[in-house]
Order: structure tokens, then sequence, then C-alpha cells
């Protein structure tokens, strides 16, 4: 048995056992951070690498991969180095003439339509997915929002940051759930970022009721979210051949941060010590994608190309994972409340 599944298993089984304890939270934490996975590893790569320089060597030829938010920045990239490697890309975005520019010029590439703040965007893609691609080798939830000015909603009616950037990434993994178990062993890369540091699980006041809406803070939120997802779809993916892991790409200068005024941008170029490029931006990706490092590893949290330290929750910014955010309770209410929200019920 592999070890990891072996410690998803023993979480469970502390769980169940100190399931009427008040002290569950301090227990299941305790467990998971002794016996945790998450840590750096001897990579081969490190924050200077490009995502070409992961993909080359290898033979990705038969192999299906998806990357949603594929048409630009750093999905592009990640496109374009997978693509490299002879597998067929899917790459998705909201706008056909922008994406069909750019992703005209790729082998093996091509472009469908998906809107994930509009579940029945997802539905149909979905649908229309399945019957062209039986089996999905690697999902590669990329897309995002960042910090739009006010408060706006998806069309669930949830955050808009909290519905793109997770919610409809849940509905659309869970759409294309057999796919990814007809591939015979699949990953799932979910985007991040350091930025999880801003806020913990609040999913009794998603729609800012009870505070002021904060957009970085909601960002923040979202993509605890999205770590917090990797853990749980880990946890039930695993015995498929399935296995999930985020990324926090690294600062780069991509559309996404379209919403920031020009002295919010002055004062974050100020702040960051090193960006990376957009092709270095794409690297930790194609890493988790397709490193052997990582076989039998999953559920982790990865930066420059590598498993990322966890740090203590109220650490100055920088390095690491906050354990708020690999909490496996915490993990198992967010995928509940996901599946009402979008009406996905595992299989």
């Amino acid at each position: 048995m592999p070890p990891t599944l072996l410690i998803r298993i023993m979480i469970d089984l502390i769980r169940i056992t100190f399931k009427k304890s008040a002290g569950l939270i301090l227990c299941d934490q305790v467990f998971f951070y002794m016996t945790s996975i998450q840590q750096p590893i001897h990579s081969h790569f490190n924050a200077n690498s490009t995502a070409a320089e992961i993909a080359a060597g290898h033979d990705l030829k038969g192999k299906t991969i998806l990357v949603t938010g594929g048409n630009s920045g750093i999905g592009y990239e990640t496109v374009k180095a997978l693509a490299s490697a002879g597998a067929r890309v899917v790459a998705t975005g909201r706008d056909a003439h922008k994406a069909n520019d750019r992703l005209s010029a790729l082998p093996n590439v091509s472009f469908m339509p998906l809107d994930l703040a509009d579940p029945l965007s997802v539905d149909t893609f979905a649908e229309q997915f399945l019957a062209a691609y039986p089996d999905l080798h690697l999902l590669i939830n990329n897309a995002g929002i960042f910090r739009p000015p006010q408060l706006q909603k998806d069309q669930r009616g949830y955050e808009l940051q909290f519905g793109v950037n997770h919610l409809g990434h849940f509905q659309l993994t869970g759409r294309l759930w057999p796919a990814l178990r007809n591939a015979g062993g699949a990953r799932v890369v979910v985007l991040s970022s350091v930025g999880h540091r801003r806020s913990e699980l609040e999913l009794d006041d998603l729609q800012s009721k009870h505070h002021p809406y904060d957009s970085a803070k909601a960002y923040g939120l979202s993509k605890t979210a999205n770590v917090l997802f990797t853990v749980e779809l880990d946890r039930i993916g695993s015995p498929h051949g399935i296995r999930a892991f985020a990324v926090h790409p690294g600062a780069v200068h991509t559309d996404i941060f379209r919403y920031m005024t020009d002295d919010e941008r002055q004062i974050w170029d100020l702040q960051i010590a090193h960006f990376k490029s957009q092709e270095q931006g794409a690297a930790t990706t194609v890493w988790c994608a397709l490193s052997d490092q990582l076989n039998d590893i999953g559920g982790v949290y990865c930066e420059d190309c590598n498993i990322a330290p966890i740090v203590p929750n109220d650490a100055p910014p920088g390095r690491g994972v906050r354990g708020f955010a690999l909490d496996p309770r915490t993990a198992g209410e967010l995928w509940q409340f996901s599946e009402a929200a979008t009406g996905i019920s595992w299989p």
C-alpha cells in the first residue's frame, strides 16, 4: 500500500475515534502535521526552471490534457509546454477570438469556450468534452479572477472569486470525473496562491454580510479553498489512481491583475523581491503534472518546483503553506458545502 494512502486511512481512523471529542480539530491537525508529506523533497528543478525545461524529455503522445484559462498568461505557457511534448491539449477561456489568435499556431491544441461563473456553461462544456474525449489524463484548473474592486457574484449567487476560482472548478472536476477515472492514472493540478495566507475558510460569511467587502481577503479565501479542495480530492481520488496537487506559481505579471490600479501595481512591484517570467510561472504546474518524483504523492501544496514547507498560520508573507489550508476536517466541510452549492455528488 502506498505510504500516502496509509496516512490518509490513519487520519480517517483518528477522526472516527475522536469524533465526539472536543479536541477533534487539535487531534486531526497534530496527527496530520506529524505524518504529513507536506515537506520539500530533493527536486531536480527550482524557482528558475521553466515549463519547457520540465516538459523536455517527456513523451505525452496519446495523453489528453485540459487547461482552463489556457489562452493567456501562465495557462498559455502551460499549454505550449505540454503540447510540445506531444499531448493533445484542450484549452478553455471565455473569449474565443482572443484564444484562437494565440492558440492556432500551437500543434495538438484545440479551444473550447467555458465560463466558470456560469454553471450552465460548465455543464455544457463537460457534456461536449466527454463526448469527444473519453479519457482525461491531466486536468489543470488554472483559470482564475483576482480582486475585482466591488463585490460581484457568479450566477450561483456566490462572491465571484470564490465562485470562479473554487466552485466553478469543483463543478468542472466533478463533471469530468468519469474521464479522469477512465484514464487509468490521472492528475489534477489546482492553481492556488501564496495569497491563501490572507484568509482561512469562512463558509458562514462568503457574501460579506457581516463585514465590509474586502476583495484581497475574498481572494485569499478562494485560494485557501483551492488548497483544501486538493486535500480532499486527493483523498477521494487516490484509490482510483487520481492524485491532486495545489500550486503557487510565484509572482508573475499576467492579465489576471487587470483590476489593480497603477498605484497598487507600484506598491506590489516594490514588495516583490523577484518576479518570475510567465514561462517560469508555469513551471511548477508542469512539474506537478509530470514529475516522477511525485508518484504515490498527492494532496500537497507546491511552489518553485518543489513541495512547500508548512509555516505557522501567523508567519509573515513569504514561502510556505499555512496549516489551516491543509486541515482535513475543514477540507471535508468545504467538500460537503461545495456539493450542495453545485449539485455535484461525487460517485
